[in-house]
């Protein structure tokens, strides 16, 4: 069995075959990532969110499918595609994985990641998307008109990015569902307990209080 044939949801060999590209920044897109006969599933098992902000897994309630998406996404197989694409070794860094459900119009602010993340994963659940925004963009500077790509968020859809001190992304406002996973290779335990501790006090707070807070 060949690593694009041993999992049942991921398209590895589209992975493998996509381009690297260099600028601004090095990242990678994939059109439709996900094996077809998977996507309802994957959708009807995906957490019920019902507020803006990105969410651990541990806060949320995913079904049967959405967990199997995430346990190859978090597999071997996966992992040493994407080390080979960015010559680095995954191997030796921790995994972060949050989900959202929702988006704010305060949603989509420029940013490069935080330091402490290596590499982003960005897979997006929608099974359409017809808003002129919440396309996230490749930025070549803090502009939000100054992009060298734009990601629709349907299904499948994938970005792979290496964050550096100017991977600058965002996209323009939208309101509404708007689902997608975001996968993390971080620099250490550390910085994933500190993230995972501030998602969940997060949660809690806009439960309580109804305020939004902005967090990509």
């Amino acid at each position: 069995m060949t690593t694009a044939t041993a999992l049942r949801m991921l398209d590895l060999s589209r992975l493998e075959a996509a381009p690297l590209h260099s600028e601004p920044f090095e990242y990678l897109t994939v059109a439709d990532f996900l094996q077809p006969d998977c996507k309802a599933a994957i959708i009807k098992d995906f957490p019920a969110i019902d507020r803006h902000g990105s969410f651990p897994l541990s806060t949320v309630q995913p079904g049967v499918a959405f967990m199997q998406l995430v346990d190859e996404l978090l597999g071997k197989e996966f992992q040493t595609v994407v080390g080979k694409k960015f010559s680095l070794d995954l191997s030796q860094y921790p995994t972060m994985v949050t989900v959202r459900g929702q988006c704010a119009r305060s949603d989509g602010g420029i940013h490069p990641d935080s330091k402490d993340k290596v590499i982003t994963v960005l897979l997006y659940l929608n099974p359409d998307w017809d808003n002129s925004g919440g396309r996230l963009r490749i930025l070549r500077s803090k502009k939000l008109d100054d992009f060298a790509a734009e990601v629709p968020p349907t299904m499948g859809s994938l970005l792979i990015f290496r964050r550096c001190d100017y991977s600058w992304h965002g996209h323009l406002p939208c309101e509404g569902k708007r689902m997608s996973l975001q996968m993390n290779w971080v620099k250490s335990d550390r910085y994933m307990r500190k993230e995972q501790f501030r998602h969940q006090v997060s949660s809690l707070f806009k439960r309580l209080s109804g305020q939004k807070i902005y967090r990509e």
